[in-house]
């Protein structure tokens, strides 16, 4: 299924490497780190390096510094907590390129692994630059990718990079990868994926894609409210994209081709009458939204029947929440789908990353899933069945 090497395919040993992680981690408002997942799925690339007496070198951006470097999203409290989590020093240095980062690598010891700066703290790492790549690639000799949630992006630590160094899957990719498209190519059904979020002409290949496998695709957020539209139903004073109508039409005939339901609200929703945190919840049949109301959430009868299907399923994807998560009195059949895909042990659950890994850890539920992805842009692509730069780049197995 993965179809590239790795860092069992290749001599490292005793080898200096580059390793892009991705520790784009959520921080509090005091800038300490909110949740830690993504370094720790990081430590089994990390420590099978360190066995194989490698000096290591690690990158990554955090955060959106806009190309200039912003204190607020500096990589040093990374590099205490990843000293931590794995049991040897972690000597970070303030700047990613430049001579105290050469300094510092070229005396570098195997019982050290060494932390850059945030890499967007310019802004040739988003312009994919080569100079910027051939100064990151100074005293190594592989390249390690192992930063799922950036591969999908042709920046110079995930593409031009590769044009100075051979370049391998870590182990966390190579999960990922394997993972998210074994499941797709081969489920056991029934499937049910469900796709939330605002914009359909975002998700639409996805969407095309999950029904190609699914029995049913549940779609939330926004993109509901436009399908409904197209369906008939009246969504009061909702959000919703009236420029996609024709998309949604195309979707719905798509999804009968495919004998594939694709399922929005059709009996209850919940309403406020106004879009925002304080907006009080009432839920209504889906024939009795007035001019006046905004959906902003799936209603429990619906709900009853998502959970019934859930229940009866083999197979669950799932990328966005159902309703306006940030809204608190909104936020009920997120939670609601969470506990029903949780309670049903013969499930094999797929989270694609995003909003929805964020969620599923505030309940405290991601490990009652199958696989919680690391990165949300990247495996909505993965889904949708594109090929990532940033695999792409690195050697063919």
């Amino acid at each position: 299924m993965f179809h590239k090497k790795t860092i069992r395919d290749v001599p490292i040993d005793n080898k200096s490497v580059l390793v892009r992680v991705d520790y784009n981690v959520p921080l509090e408002e005091d800038g300490t780190i909110a949740d830690d997942f993504r370094i720790r799925q990081s430590l089994e690339t990390l420590k099978y390096l360190i066995k194989r007496k490698c000096k290591i070198t690690i990158c990554s951006h955090l955060g959106r510094p806009e190309g200039k470097p912003d204190k607020k999203y500096s990589l040093e409290r990374v590099a205490e907590r990843l000293q931590k989590l794995i049991g040897i020093e972690v000597i970070f240095v303030d700047e990613a390129v430049g001579d105290r980062a050469f300094i510092t690598r070229k005396k570098q010891t195997t019982n050290e692994i060494i932390m850059l700066e945030n890499l967007r703290f310019d802004a040739r790492e988003e312009g994919n630059d080569a100079h910027f790549a051939k100064e990151l690639v100074k005293n190594a000799e592989y390249f390690v990718q192992d930063g799922f949630g950036v591969v999908h992006r042709a920046h110079a630590s995930t593409d031009a990079i590769t044009h100075y160094l051979p370049g391998v899957a870590g182990f966390l990719l190579e999960k990922e990868v394997s993972t998210i498209l074994g499941a797709m190519k081969s489920p056991k059904h029934p499937v049910i994926s469900i796709v939330g979020g605002a914009k359909i002409k975002d998700k639409i290949d996805v969407i095309k894609n999950f029904m190609k496998i699914s029995e049913t695709v549940i779609v939330g957020g926004v993109m509901a409210n436009t399908l409904m539209v197209a369906k008939g139903y009246g969504v009061g004073n909702s959000k919703y994209e009236d420029e996609e109508i024709p998309e949604a039409n195309h979707l719905l005939e798509h999804a009968a081709e495919n004998d594939c339901e694709l399922f929005v609200p059709h009996e209850d929703v919940a309403v406020g009458d106004k879009f925002d945190e304080t907006a009080k919840r009432r839920e209504i049949d889906i024939e009795d939204v007035k001019s006046n109301d905004i959906i902003m959430d799936f209603g429990r009868k619906t709900m009853e029947e998502v959970c019934h299907n859930i229940s009866n399923a083999h197979t669950v994807f799932w990328n966005g929440p159902l309703g306006v998560i940030e809204f608190k009195n909104f936020n009920w059949a997120t939670t609601k789908l969470s506990e029903c895909i949780a309670a049903n042990n013969h499930l094999t659950s797929i989270v694609g990353g995003g909003d929805t890994t964020g969620f599923i850890d505030e309940l405290g539920m991601r490990d009652k899933f199958t696989h919680v992805s690391t990165g949300g842009g990247a495996s909505l692509e993965l889904m949708a069945g594109y090929k990532l730069p940033g695999i792409e780049a690195l050697l063919d197995s």
